[in-house]
């Protein structure tokens, strides 16, 4: 199981960090048509539910990994 999507939702947070401070600076106040927080709310969710999702789905294999072992040790 690959770890890019983890890294891409890093890579997407930090990317709205970014903007954010930017953004603080004064240095930028639109992204294409819409206002630089909008970009970086947007970024900033889809980064989170990449890494959040991947972790969840990580732990879920965990579980049932462990359970397999479980009634394998049983028999």
């Amino acid at each position: 199981m690959s770890r890019a999507p983890r890294l891409a939702g890093y890579a997407l947070m930090a990317a709205a960090a970014l903007i954010a401070v930017a953004m603080r600076r004064g240095a930028i106040e639109a992204v294409g048509p819409f206002p630089a927080i909008a970009a970086a709310l947007f970024l900033g969710m889809v980064g989170a539910m990449l890494v959040f999702t991947d972790l969840m789905v990580r732990g879920l294999y965990a579980q049932v990994d462990a359970a397999k072992r479980g009634e394998e040790e049983k028999d």
